[in-house]
């Protein structure tokens, strides 16, 4: 069996997420993955730095307990040697406020040896932090 291109594998673990198959996404990782949103972890529990295989799975856990997905939609990806950029949007509705939010995002991918070795997400944070009740302007970095 062949090795799949880097594209395939990010596409493997969003088809993953697409049916809540979070098992399958962190089988696709690298032991010592790491993984980082930017925004204020005080005002949106998800945000941060994550280094392994386990803590990105309390990632997945906190990001379905604190909101639901209402739309994903990864629409393009472009590769260049091992790394891959998806670029697309999605809109999430905060479990604790009900308010939702939209944005467009790049998901930056490293995939070595077959598995994904670093994500780092773009995202308009403005718009989650308001959603999690709060304004942009009074939340700490």
């Amino acid at each position: 069996m062949s090795e799949q291109t880097p594209v395939q594998i990010v596409k493997d673990a969003y088809a993953a997420f697409s049916r809540n198959d979070i098992e399958s996404i962190i089988n696709l990782m690298a032991d010592d993955v790491s993984w980082y949103l930017p925004g204020p972890p005080k005002v949106v529990p998800f945000v941060g730095r994550r280094k392994g295989k386990t803590e990105v799975n309390r990632f997945f856990s906190t990001l379905t307990d604190v909101q639901d997905v209402e739309r994903f939609e990864p629409q393009q990806f472009v590769a260049q040697g091992e790394k891959v950029v998806a670029l697309g949007n999605y809109k999430w509705r905060v479990k604790a406020t009900g308010r939702a939010y939209d944005s467009e995002f790049a998901h930056v991918f490293t995939v070595r040896g077959g598995k994904i070795v670093e994500f780092h997400e773009y995202y308009d944070t403005a718009a989650v932090i308001n959603a999690f009740g709060t304004t942009a302007q009074s939340a700490t970095v």
